[in-house]
This record gives C-alpha cells, sequence and structure tokens, in this order.
C-alpha cells in the first residue's frame, strides 16, 4: 500500500506494519495553518523531514499546537512536485536504532509544500501571503552553509547574486534574495515582527543568515529599490531576530535495506529516485535516533512550545557553548580521526571502523582523555553523555551508511576546529602536552592520508579538499618506505595558524607529529604498527 492521505485511513493496515500515525485530525490541521500560519520552512529535504517536522508532528499528536508547518524549496522543484506533491505531504520517516531495528512513523505535519521562485507564480503568490500573515512567528532553515553565501571564493558576488542585487526584488533567484525580498513583502504588509532561525549544522549560523540577508537589503537600499527603515526594521531584533542554533542528528541518503524492510511490511512506492536537477530523494527518510536541537530563544513574535518535543531553548552564549562541544571534543574529532585512517586502512564505513580495536582505542583516548578536560561544557547537555551516546551507539550504529571518505571531505577547512581549539586550551591553561597522543596522531594520520596512498602502498584516491593541491605541492617528493624524503617538507604546514589555527612548531607537538608521520611512512603496514605502537 502507497503512503497517501486515503490509504492512512487504513489504519489496521498500518498497525500490522508496524508503522506510527499521526493522532490528529490531519485536514483541519491544514485548514487553520492555510488561515493562520505560524512557521514556513526552507529547505525541505532530509533532515527537516526526518527531525524537525517530527517536532511539530509530537507538539500536534500531543494537542500542544494546532497547526503545521509549510516547506518551501528554492532549489529542487522537484522535489516538492514528486515527493511532496506524490504523497499528499506525508513523509514515511524510519528511526534507525542502534540494536539494528527500526521505528516507522507517518510525520503529516507538513501542511504544504510550495517552490520558492518567483517563476512559480502560484506557489509564490502564496508564500506572498503567508510572509504577510500577522500569526507567522518563523522562518527556519536547512540550506547547507553554502545555501548563505552570496560571494565566491574570490570575493566577488556569484553571478546570480550580482543580477538579483542589480535587478531587485521582483525577480529574485538566489534563495538569499528570495527570502529578503518575502521579508520586504512582509515589511510592506504591516512589519509584524517574526524570528528568522538557522537550524543548519554551522557555527554562528545565525550569524550567517543574519549577515546574507542585510547585505541584500542594504545593496537594494543604494540601488534604489527598499527604502532605509526597511534595513532598519531588519536591524531591530525586538521586530526580526536572527536567533542561533545547535543542530545534530545523522540522516544518510535512504538505505536500500531500509527500503527492503519497508517494502516487505507491504509498503509500496518506497524506490529513491534522482531528479532532474541531481537531487537523490525518496518517498522516505532513514535517520539516527539521537537528535539535538539547541536554539537561542529569541523569537518576537512568539513561537510554537518546541521544549515540549526535546528542544533546548536557552541563551546565546550556552547556544555557542553547546556547538563548540560537539565541534571540538564529543564528536566532529572523533570523525576526521576515523575519516583519515579509515581511508588508510582500506574501510569505507564508519561502523565497520568502529569494529576495529587500534581505531576505538584512537577516538576513545582522543576523546575521553585529551578532550574531556579542556571541554566547553554548556551546561544543559552532559559532555561526557554525550560523547558516550557518541563512542557506544551512534557511530557502531549498524544502519549508519557514513562512509569515512565522505567525511575526509575539506578536511584542511576542519582541523582547525576540530584539533586546534583543543591545542589552543591546553597552551591557554598551561597543561603539558605530553599526554595528548590520539590528536597528534590524527594529525599525523591527516599528513600521511594526503600522500595518496594506503597503508598497503596501493594508490588510494583523496577527497575534495580546496587546499589539496597546495599541500601536495608542499610533500611532493615524499616516497613510501624512504623517510630521508621528508626532511623539512612538514614543517611549513604545521606552522600555517590558517590551517591549525595557531602555529604548532611554537609547541612541543609539532616533533610528536613529525614523529608519528616518519614511522607511519616507513612502509606498507607502517600506518598500523604505528596506531599500535602509541595506544
Amino acid at each position: 500500500m502507497k503512503v497517501s492521505m486515503e490509504t492512512i485511513q487504513n489504519s489496521s493496515f498500518w498497525e500490522k506494519a508496524g508503522v506510527r500515525l499521526p493522532r490528529y485530525d490531519i485536514a483541519a490541521m491544514r485548514e487553520r495553518t492555510e488561515k493562520e500560519p505560524i512557521w514556513v520552512h526552507f529547505g525541505a529535504g532530509n533532515i527537516f523531514r526526518a527531525y524537525i517536522a517530527a517536532l511539530q508532528q509530537r507538539l500536534l499528536d500531543e494537542g500542544c499546537s494546532d497547526r503545521g508547518i509549510i516547506a518551501a524549496d528554492t532549489f529542487d522543484v522537484d522535489n516538492i512536485r514528486m515527493i511532496y506533491g506524490g504523497y499528499d505531504n506525508l513523509t514515511m520517516s524510519v528511526t534507525l536504532n542502534a540494536d539494528a531495528t527500526i521505528d516507522k512513523e507517518i510525520i503529516a505535519s507538513v501542511s504544504e509544500a510550495l517552490v520558492a521562485r518567483p517563476t512559480e507564480k502560484e506557489d509564490y503568490a502564496r508564500l506572498q501571503e503567508i510572509f504577510a500573515a500577522p500569526t507567522l512567528q518563523m522562518i527556519s532553515f536547512t540550506i547547507t552553509e553554502k545555501g548563505y553565501a552570496l560571494r565566491q571564493i574570490d570575493g566577488n558576488y556569484l553571478k546570480v547574486v550580482a543580477e538579483d542585487l542589480a535587478n531587485g526584488p521582483e525577480n529574485v533567484r538566489h534563495a538569499m534574495t528570495i527570502v529578503t525580498a518575502l521579508l520586504y513583502h512582509r515589511y510592506q504588509h504591516g512589519k509584524p515582527p517574526v524570528a528568522v532561525v538557522s537550524m543548519d549544522n554551522c557555527s554562528h549560523n545565525g550569524e550567517k543568515l543574519q549577515g546574507s540577508i542585510m547585505e541584500v537589503a542594504r545593496a537594494w537600499q543604494v540601488n534604489g529599490f527598499v527604502p532605509a527603515d526597511f534595513v532598519r526594521w531588519l536591524s531591530d531584533e525586538s521586530q526580526v531576530s536572527f536567533p542561533w542554533s545547535m543542530i545534530d542528528k545523522i540522516t544518510p541518503r535512504p538505505a536500500p535495506e531500509v527500503q527492503r524492510m519497508l517494502e516487505e511490511s507491504g509498503i509500496a512506492g518506497m524506490a529513491p529516485l534522482e531528479t532532474p536537477s541531481g537531487t537523490f530523494v525518496a518517498p522516505f527518510v532513514n535517520a539516527e535516533k539521537a537528535q539535538y536541537l539547541v536554539v537561542e530563544d529569541k523569537f518576537p513574535n512568539g513561537r510554537p512550545p518546541l521544549e515540549k518535543a526535546g528542544v533546548y531553548f536557552t541563551d546565546r552564549e550556552t547556544v555557542n557553548q553547546t556547538e563548540r562541544m560537539k565541534v571540538t571534543t564529543c564528536l566532529n574529532p572523533l570523525h576526521t580521526a576515523l575519516a583519515v585512517y579509515g581511508c588508510l586502512l582500506g574501510y569505507t564505513l564508519i561502523r565497520e571502523e568502529m569494529k576495529d580495536e587500534d581505531l576505538v582505542k584512537l577516538i576513545r583516548r582522543l576523546g575521553y582523555q585529551e578532550g574531556l578536560p579542556v571541554v566547553t561544557d554548556p551546561g544543559i547537555l552532559s559532555p561526557r553523555a554525550f560523547i558516550d551516546e557518541v563512542v557506544e551507539e551512534r557511530l557502531p550504529n549498524p544502519f549508519m551508511p557514513d562512509a569515512p571518505q565522505r567525511i575526509a571531505t575539506d578536511t584542511s577547512q576542519k582541523v582547525g576546529i576540530r584539533f586546534g581549539e583543543t591545542i589552543k586550551s591546553y597552551i591557554a591553561e598551561n597543561r603539558p602536552m605530553d599526554q595528548l597522543v590520539s590528536l597528534p596522531l590524527a594529525i599525523a594520520g591527516w599528513l600521511r592520508y594526503l600522500l595518496a596512498v594506503d597503508d598497503r602502498g596501493n594508490a588510494m584516491p583523496l577527497s575534495g579538499d580546496p587546499l589539496l593541491p597546495e599541500l601536495q605541492k608542499q610533500l611532493f617528493g615524499i616516497e613510501l618506505g624512504k623517510p630521508e624524503t621528508v626532511g623539512a617538507k612538514l614543517k611549513p604546514i604545521l606552522k600555517n595558524s590558517l590551517i591549525f589555527g595557531s602555529d604548532l612548531t611554537a609547541t612541543p607537538l609539532a616533533a610528536r607529529i613529525e614523529e608519528y608521520f616518519l614511522e607511519e611512512i616507513a612502509g606498507p603496514g607502517a600506518v598500523r604498527d604505528t596506531l599500535r605502537r602509541h595506544l
């Protein structure tokens, strides 16, 4: 049976299939939301469907809210038309439990799904109507960090952004210009307050979102498209706020084994597909059970009581500390260490690495012994409990199809935060660095990875990284089995504070990293031997 508004009336089938159904009147919810919308979300992808939409479903189930979320997408028309439109805006959500079981639920909290482009006239007119509504409380986003970017690497505007700034709010195409144009429409229709909330997995996400929207608005003011008062309204946090948030939930691509399990339950139409624009989508979404959303509580027009669904509302500093806890100690450093060593040792799945005794020793020491002593404790979440969950449940989850090759992408852009911040803390607190073993091993492993030769001595493809050409040029000439070819080649990299956040050659760590690196290029099998020797 296919998921639809008609088929979910057959509760006995879904009960037999082990699927939890919505416990509220969907039609009534949609009617109320149409008249008095409270929440529109941009970026209608997997993390929205598996997590954010499910939060509102909890409130609807418990009678804590009577309205849903309007989903919008500036990028992929086909995702809205085929996945939302093709299934009556319902989503089959599958939770991937660490004990190899799954929980199934139909999420119905999305009241309507719209394409946020002026060229889609009917949808865009509806969005303008929503943005003009005094009841609208929140505009949220999961569009990835690059969705906020207005400029190219060279500092110049992206072509589409430059054209949108020159043409004004009427014919916008970039996500940030589209949202700014819709906010201008709200300004023109009474200026009711609203919160504009990034829920993307990036540091200081609210600041990034605010910066982009303000830059667009100011450019339009200079070009004569909007009045100065519009910019003043956007700048007044009592009218338009940009709360920061920290989100954490792994929502991988739809897994074939999950599709098979759904089909064996009698649920039809679950096959994934690729849209014409290249987006890989499916009628179902699968995600781990663990989830965290911490949001700065700054909502000038009110908000849904999402704390009743497990969201943490707090101040900006606590959001920032929670994000630092995750990124610099409890999750991301462990992920990066597993990524580079997983590639070197021939793994293609993080979950398989968690069966490797040497790699588990590496990340346990990195997290518990070296990271926790200097962790930023946000108070609302326990760093030790967080890392316990990461090591014991999340990384070994048998359903998680995360690959070290994917996580190794852009490592040069990550090591400064994931390892550099811990190093800074050791320096600031005058802690002895001789207790750091896994951290310099992780950095040495990354440098060894950059040689593009695995631990068996075979050529190994590297994941994308903007500094890859520069770094490989610096390491050129180093040969496996010939430590004498290293010379002073590592020093310029270790000295680069733009990469690590500080000059590592000014610390004892540089010598230790070089020592580990020399051991790891001694010959085939040397990476494994080095890990065992020091752990």
